[in-house]
């Protein structure tokens, strides 16, 4: 393939257009299977990073331990240039190698680190205050102070502290002073010993006023002194805040994007409306508005994209190496929304209902409840666009009765769902799910054969709130996960497992199974952590309970169909 250097674009040789079709609508950025020729596209720029000597970024696929490791997503862009020819542009994820100048690599849509830009310029301006945040925080006459202060306090209580010893001592004294002047027979001077201790008395209450007094002023203008680099530190604090808050909103002006009609829209402008009301950090720095803004200001028509994952996978996510993944829902998708505007798309499939044919088995029903075997890719209740669901099957079928679910299971994953036809029923059973005493047992197709038997994974899971519904690993803020497995057989290249959940985090299953620290195995066919497949293998097999009204406990079985 030749290689245009000054517009960045790499043409497909003839006997690649001859063979392959262009596709006639343009990929759905937050699921999709890559087209032919995105992965042809996706491979050069993969065989690119690998050979690539002068790129001086550590993706954490060498031993390289002096510098981060960052792992990095990249996109391709297949698209027909003025000329009718069609090739291909790249694009990576934020800065590489600390820089946005990159010739195989279209550069961003707006380079807040060109030389002399506003950017760089009020960063100056806010790295100034930082340093002197930090040097006013390291004086010694400030430190010097602030230790006075600690020190002066713990002098003060130990000196007041003795010295209203020493007054109980002196008032011990006096009482046994009065006692003895009691019993004295000479009244006069009964009455000069009891002025005298009366005296002593108010005497010491004023030293105590006064001690009290001495190291409260000592102590409080100590602070005053403290108290002025204090005020000087805040006030350089909210000036750092204004001007990065003002290079904020200056900045999300000068991100402006691009459409197929030419119509531009500012971040500010694009995120305002949304539930975030402010662009998230890193917005508008993904590969594929990059790949999209360039090719609608060369003038090129945009036909397929993918974006695939280059090095070691972060710590709190789930990512493979050279694994293909859409755009991000957080960050991406409302850019992309306004960016795709007036191309034709491929159809949503989170908008294709369930077959009617998979059909919901109803495993056992009373008075009080029933179990239902759900097929997979149906939805435990209606979504937003599809009305489809158990909840909407059963509604359609129980007489006078509305079905309430107890639990829910994601649209991918099959198997038993406890429904209760009462409010009293579904509390009874739902407080069992919360104190932990319903038994579970899942079953799974792992993609990897696991070396060991059996296990208990650990992980702090919490939700990804700008890429939704994906999880995250955080041992900072994540609620704590608790799964117990055991391997039933491996197949080839695969391992069936069964799963007992001791807890009921948001993905949890597919988060352990998938996870270096976890099985380090993707569930076949998990769209969110692996690979698409015909379906997500993973199937509530086995449920046990107490039946609400007898008391007694239930239990039911349905095998996996894989």
């Amino acid at each position: 393939m030749g290689n245009n250097e000054q517009n960045r674009i790499s043409y497909f040789p003839d006997s690649v257009i001859n063979e392959i079709a262009p596709p006639e609508r343009f990929t759905f950025p937050f699921y999709y299977e890559p087209h032919p020729l995105t992965k042809i596209a996706a491979a050069e720029l993969q065989h690119y990073l690998e050979t690539q000597t002068d790129l001086d970024h550590n993706f954490g696929l060498t031993t390289d331990k002096e510098k981060m490791v960052i792992g990095k997503m990249f996109g391709v862009l297949v698209v027909r240039d003025r000329d009718g020819k069609l090739g291909y542009l790249s694009a990576c994820s934020g800065k590489l190698a600390g820089s946005n100048d990159h010739p195989k690599f279209v550069p961003p849509v707006f380079d807040m680190l060109v030389e002399n830009s506003f950017f760089l310029k009020e960063q100056e301006v806010i790295d100034a205050i930082n340093t002197e945040i930090e040097e006013i925080g390291s004086d010694d006459n400030y430190n010097r102070l602030k230790l006075d202060i600690e020190q002066l306090s713990a002098q003060s209580l130990k000196e007041i502290a003795a010295f209203k010893k020493q007054l109980k001592i002196n008032k011990e004294i006096r009482g046994e002073r009065r006692e003895e002047n009691k019993n004295s027979t000479d009244e006069h001077n009964a009455a000069l010993v009891e002025a005298d201790l009366s005296k002593q008395s108010h005497y010491d209450r004023h030293r105590l006023r006064v001690i009290t007094a001495e190291w409260k002023q000592c102590i409080e203008d100590t602070r005053t002194k403290v108290t002025a680099f204090d005020i000087h530190i805040e006030a350089l604090k909210n000036e750092r805040k204004e001007r990065s808050a003002a290079l904020q909103l200056q900045l999300f002006e000068q991100y402006a994007f691009l459409n197929k009609a030419g119509k531009s829209k500012s971040l500010h402008d694009i995120f305002t409306p949304t539930a975030f009301g402010k662009p998230p950090s890193g917005a508008g720095e993904c590969a594929t508005p990059k790949l999209l803004q360039f090719a609608f200001v060369s003038g090129y028509e945009p036909l397929a994209m993918a974006e695939f994952w280059w090095g070691a996978a972060p710590k709190s996510e789930i990512r493979k190496h050279k694994q293909f993944y859409p755009a991000c829902a957080g960050k991406c998708k409302p850019i992309l929304t306004h960016m795709l505007e007036g191309l034709l798309i491929d159809d949503n499939p989170f908008l294709v209902p369930a077959k009617k044919t998979a059909k919901l088995e109803i495993v056992y029903e009373d008075e009080c409840l029933l179990v239902v075997n759900k097929p997979a890719g149906l939805r435990s209740v209606p979504g937003v666009d599809i009305h489809d669901s158990v909840y909407s099957r059963l509604s359609a079928t129980l007489v006078d009765t509305e079905p309430l679910l107890v639990h829910r299971l994601d649209m991918g994953t099959s198997g038993l769902l406890v429904v209760a036809k009462t409010p009293e029923v579904h509390k009874h059973i739902q407080k069992q799910f919360l104190d932990r005493t319903v038994s579970k047992r899942y079953t799974a197709l792992l993609s990897k054969v696991i070396a060991q038997a059996e296990g208990e994974i650990t992980l702090p899971l919490c939700a990804d709130l700008y890429n939704r519904p994906r999880q995250l690993v955080c041992f900072e803020t994540g609620k704590k996960s608790i799964t117990r497995w055991k391997a039933v057989e491996s197949t080839g290249a695969m391992t069936k497992v069964h799963f007992w959940p001791l807890t009921g985090r948001t993905h949890q299953l597919r988060m352990h199974a998938a996870h270096e620290l976890g099985l380090n195995a993707p569930i076949v066919g998990d769209d969110l952590y692996g690979t698409a497949a015909t379906r997500l293998y993973l199937h509530a097999a086995y449920l046990a309970f107490v039946h609400p009204k007898t008391k007694e406990k239930i239990s039911f079985e349905v095998e996996e169909d894989f």
